[in-house]
Parts: structure tokens; sequence; C-alpha cells
């Protein structure tokens, strides 16, 4: 069974509907709520990037039983790993235990603002493990001093913890980071539903672990209006991580771009109200192991009608079929 969640878009939403959506998607019967944490949108037609975290803030109080995560959080560029534990360890509170930090290792467009430069992606994977142990040692309470090659703690504590211990959850790309991370977190974390890496990661983890996804689609009765939106907001998805970690602005990804037709983009995202190419493009998904994924619905002014509609058809379909 895969549980389907709601993904609160910070690109392309102000924060103030964000908190109404997420209200409005736990009435809808969506179990799970992730949440993107960027400085910029990936295009400029998105329009939106309000901070995640007091968003986080405003969602737990207006929602009950909503599970929400971080999907993902950066904790070696704008923030630093202690930063990033306080900030997961007072949503873990807020929430009385609905948290959970996922955390990644960034990209370009978002953690250049520092202007302390974007280091290799062997360098980021060094500074994330790091981090990553960092922010474990301040969950398991006490005073925490921490010594190492890009990130120094000196007798933190985190004041105020939750009663359950915040899950930490990894996004990874391949086989490298999976036996970086699999040790050291609870849950496994990638847009890309391959079977090998899930194999591997339960293989090397000592709990069993959660895994979670992420699906685009763009859902409108107009199916031509589903995949022009599709295309104006999301062609930058058609990069790839490795493309897309490294650009350093919204003209590189509208530069980079460029050629993607919105017949390609329809090709990858699910467009119109057509539930069954929903289950298809989740059966991957399903198939390899994964027990939850976040649908983004594209286009910000379009979340009402869709969550109305998740509530009556695509969230039943899906469970009849994959359930």
């Amino acid at each position: 069974m895969v549980n389907v969640g709601y993904t609160l878009m910070c690109e392309q939403t102000d924060p103030r509907d964000l908190v109404r959506q997420a209200a409005a998607a736990e009435q809808a019967g969506f179990p799970l709520a992730v949440i993107s944490d960027h400085f910029f949108p990936w295009l400029d037609t998105q329009g939106h990037s309000p901070n995640a975290w007091a968003t986080l803030g405003a969602v737990t109080q207006v929602t009950e039983t909503l599970e929400l995560m971080t999907y993902v959080t950066c904790p070696t560029g704008r923030y630093h790993p202690a930063v990033v534990a306080q900030q997961a360890a007072t949503v873990g509170l807020l929430s009385n235990g609905r948290f959970t930090l996922g955390l990644g290792s960034g990209e370009n467009l978002n953690e250049h603002i520092t202007a302390r430069g974007w280091p290799p992606v062997n360098i980021r994977h060094e500074m994330l493990e790091e981090a990553v142990d960092i922010i474990g040692a301040l969950f398991d309470g006490g005073y925490v001093s921490y010594s190492g090659k890009h990130f120094r703690v000196d007798s933190a504590k985190l004041w105020d913890l939750p009663e359950r211990r915040v899950p930490i959850g990894v996004a990874v790309g391949g086989p490298q980071s999976v036996r970086a991370f699999a040790p050291k977190a609870e849950v496994f974390i990638s847009t890309d539903p391959d079977a090998a890496l899930t194999r591997q990661w339960d293989e090397l983890s000592s709990v069993p672990a959660r895994k979670v996804g992420q699906l685009p689609i763009s859902w409108d009765a107009d199916r031509d209006a589903a995949v022009q939106r599709a295309h104006e907001q999301f062609r930058w998805f058609a990069g790839g991580w490795k493309v897309n970690s490294e650009l350093p602005s919204t003209a590189g990804f509208d530069a980079a771009s460029q050629f993607v037709k919105p017949e390609d983009v329809a090709q990858q995202i699910p467009c119109g109200t057509d539930v069954e190419a929903i289950v298809k493009a989740l059966t991957p998904f399903a198939e390899a192991g994964f027990t939850d994924v976040a649908l983004i619905q594209i286009g910000g002014d379009r979340q009402k009608s869709y969550i109305e509609a998740a509530e009556q058809e695509i969230l039943p379909a899906i469970r009849e079929k994959l359930g």
C-alpha cells in the first residue's frame, strides 16, 4: 500500500494560502503533507518562495492529524545543522510528534545566497554526513560539541525536545549516498522509484525504513490548460537532479529548459483528469517499496479544485488500485 501525500509547494504559493491548503488537505483525507524549503522558485513564473519553517509553525496550529515533513531542507548552506536541529525539534513539539525532518545536499539556486561558494558534489555529501551526525546528537539530548572537517559545534544543547524523537530522512541519488546515510537515518527519500536503491537501503538500515517519494501532476478538466501550466511552471523538472542542483538562478533554469516542449512535459507529468494516468505513474513507486508518495499539484491557484477532486475521486481510486 502507498500512502498518498500532499505537497505544500512554497515556490508557487504564498504562506497564508499554504496554511489554508494544509488544513484543507487534512480534511480531504491526506495523511501526510511535505513542504519544500527554498529561497527561490525554480522559475520566475512560479512567483513565490516563503520561509518554510515559519509556515510549518503555522500549519501545526491548524491541523491535528496531518503528518508533516520537510522535502527537503539543506542543513549545510543557508542553515547551520545546529539551527536546523532546533527548528525541527520546535516543529516536533508544536505538532505533537507529527514531524519528520527530511534532509538533502541542496541546490546552488538556494544555497548560493550566503556567498560562501557552491562546493562540488563530493564535498556536499561530506558536509551532509557531518550535519546528520550533529543533528542526531542534538536530538539525543545533552550538550554537544563537534569538530569536523566542515562544521564545528561548541557546547550546543536543545532545551525543548519532543517526547517522540524527530525521525530523520535523507534524500539519496545513488549507491554511494545510500551507503552513507542508511545507517544514520530512518527515512529513505527519493523522487526516483529505483528498487535497487530501496533494497540496498533496507540491507544497510538498522530499522524498518519509511520510503517517501514525490510526483508532480497537473489536474485540470481542461487538459490543454493543464499541459500549458505544467510547461510554464515545471519544465525545469526535465533537467534531472545532477543538472538542477548546479544551476545558480531562475534565469539559468529558464535557459536550460527553453527547448523543452509542452508535449515533452506531458510525457513526464500526468495532465488532465485521468486518474488512471496518476495510478500508472505511482505504480513504479509501489513496486519499489515506497510507503508514501506526495503528489504536487502544479499551479498555486489550482489547489482548491484539486483538493476537492482528491477527496472525491483521486484518493479513493488510488487506494482501490494500490491499497
